[in-house]
């Protein structure tokens, strides 16, 4: 018996060897085919777990004004992120959430009731839902840093920078046309988080490296909001729909000012009408009105007459065809001088018919009109100047003193400062240089000559046209400046009227367009006023406001007045005063 209990008992035991051998073999065979044959897919298993690709865009780049203040920038913000499979009740905390960040209830409890482990919920949140957020104390909700635009001077310049959207792309201004300047660059990286699902510090040193290159404008933040002000103040005690008012350095081109009224705030450009986005001192054009006779005078002048070349008037009223051109006083024999003093239409038409259709076109060509300037900012108008083969036997008259053609502000200035320039046309300047994240310079732009235009005579004679008038019984009195001469034109056109022919006879618009001082002409400024009421004459809308403007800017450039000059300027108003 105790053989066949020994016996028994060897055969269990073995069994048992066997059993252990045979499990062991097991063990070591899964363990070799985990740790060898399934190690990557496993590992893989686990870092999706743990961890995620993502694709990071670098910081966007800044919009400078040519001192280097901050224009656009971009500051840090909160994004709000999930782990859908830490969430154990996704139907309430939908409700939640979506009522601080204003988005689809159906849509975010779809998203988190999935078994994810991330999901974006909203980006760039106020810290107003970042901090009710909070409070909620949400499980599987977190926090993300990342970075939003922002324009520190709020409505400064608003319709020259423009703005971007959610994704941080540029929607209008130089937002939209440098965006692939401005933009940070794409980076996909691979990103650990925690047990609860939050990732782990996303390399700020990383995300610096991406940020997009800053723009510096020729802009002058400081002259910027004079004119701003100044418009303002133009427009609402005018009442007036709107206005625009330009600085620009006639030497280089530079512009040191682009304002509009009525402005936005960029920061929250939604609550505006989209009509105010635009830059309108580069995408629409106007009838300038007187301010274009200026330019007829000129190319008179480059044709061989002198100032004091005399053309008869008609006494008030002459007529071309079917059409009649009146003066707002009658005059007999004026010369090209006294036909800019008193702003004799009668005399730029008879200028224009002794220069013909082709001359006055091409020289008005050659001051800009007709053509972009290509200035650099979106939606640019080129105005409109019918070719002269296809003008009638009034059109040159008409287009002689502004009216029968359409220019930009921009164009207009240009063509201003050309005089100014000693003839020379400057091709006009937004944009100073692209920087690197370091500030070094990766592009600068320089002053550029696009051509002569009219010699340095004629533009001496022409720029005493636009000095010698200012007295005590001219037109310019309200442009004149203590301690400097002033060189100016005006212009008072009729707008045209909607979908028929003719003018209104209620609607107009005043310019005042000139540059101080007479000698080395320091600034040039254009002032418009759309649809002033009462008041609409540009020697009365428009030229106060040139004068503040230009003289808040002399006092903040410290430009010190002229010895023993005569305080003088040359206003017109399409032959109304």
């Amino acid at each position: 018996m105790s053989k066949d209990f020994n016996k028994g008992m060897q055969q269990r035991i073995s069994f048992i060897q066997v059993l252990i051998v045979i499990s062991i073999f097991i063990m070591g065979a899964k363990s070799f085919d985990i740790q060898i044959f399934k190690a990557r897919e496993l590992t893989q298993k686990a870092e999706n777990d743990y961890s995620r690709r993502i694709t990071i865009k670098g910081e966007r780049g800044q919009i400078l004004d040519r001192n280097m203040n901050k224009l656009a920038t971009s500051i840090d913000a909160i994004s709000i992120t999930a782990c859908p499979s830490k969430i154990k009740d996704p139907v309430t905390t939908a409700k939640k959430l979506s009522k601080i960040l204003n988005i689809n209830r159906k849509k975010l409890q779809d998203t988190l009731s999935s078994k994810r482990m991330f999901a974006w919920i909203a980006r760039r949140v106020s810290p107003n839902q970042s901090n009710q957020i909070r409070q909620l104390n949400l499980n599987g909700i977190y926090f993300e840093n990342d970075s939003k635009r922002f324009y520190p001077n709020r409505n400064l310049a608003a319709q020259v920078i423009g703005f971007t959207g959610s994704e941080e792309s540029g929607l209008e201004g130089l937002e939209y046309k440098y965006n692939s300047i401005l933009e940070g660059s794409f980076l996909t990286i691979k990103v650990k988080r925690d047990g609860n699902g939050r990732f782990f510090d996303l390399d700020k040193k990383r995300r610096s490296r991406l940020k997009g290159k800053s723009i510096v404008l020729t802009i002058d933040k400081k002259i910027q909001f004079l004119s701003e002000q100044t418009l303002e103040r133009t427009v609402k005690v005018h009442r007036a729909k709107s206005g625009i008012a330009l600085v620009m350095r006639p030497l280089t081109g530079e512009l040191l000012a682009i304002a509009h009224f009525p402005q936005f705030n960029p920061n929250n450009f939604k609550n505006y009408n989209k009509a105010i986005y635009r830059n309108r001192a580069v995408t629409d054009a106007f009838e300038p009105g007187s301010a274009m006779k200026v330019f007829t005078a000129a190319a008179a002048l480059e044709k061989g007459f002198s100032p004091k070349s005399i053309f008869f008037c008609e006494n008030g009223t002459y007529k071309i065809g079917a059409f009649t051109i009146h003066d707002t006083h009658p005059y007999d024999w004026l010369s090209i001088n006294q036909i800019i003093k008193f702003s004799s239409n009668i005399g730029t038409s008879k200028i224009a018919e002794t220069l013909g259709d082709k001359a006055l076109y091409n020289y008005f060509t050659a001051f800009g009109f007709g053509y972009k300037t290509r200035v650099g900012s979106p939606a640019e108008t080129s105005g409109n100047l019918i070719p002269y083969q296809k003008w009638s036997r009034i059109d040159a008259g008409t287009i002689s003193f502004g009216q029968g053609i359409s220019v930009s502000a921009i164009q207009l200035i240009s063509g201003i400062s050309t005089i100014a320039n000693n003839g020379n046309l400057m091709k006009p300047m937004l944009i100073k240089k692209i920087i690197s994240n370091n500030e070094e310079a990766l592009k600068v732009y320089h002053p550029e000559i696009i051509r002569r235009v009219i010699s340095s005579k004629t533009a001496r004679q022409v720029t005493n046209m636009m000095s010698l008038v200012v007295k005590k019984e001219g037109t310019g009195a309200k442009a004149a400046m203590d301690g400097y001469t002033v060189c100016g034109k005006t212009g008072t056109a009729q707008k045209a009227l909607k979908n028929k022919k003719g003018y209104s006879k209620n609607n107009y618009i005043s310019v005042f367009v000139g540059f101080a001082p007479k000698e080395n002409p320091e600034l040039a400024i254009l002032v418009v006023i759309d649809e002033p009421r009462k008041q609409y004459y540009g020697g009365d809308v428009a030229a106060p406001a040139f004068k503040t403007i230009m003289a808040e800017s002399f006092n903040y450039l410290n430009i010190a007045p002229e010895k023993n000059k005569t305080m003088v300027a040359l206003l017109s108003t399409g032959g109304k005063n």
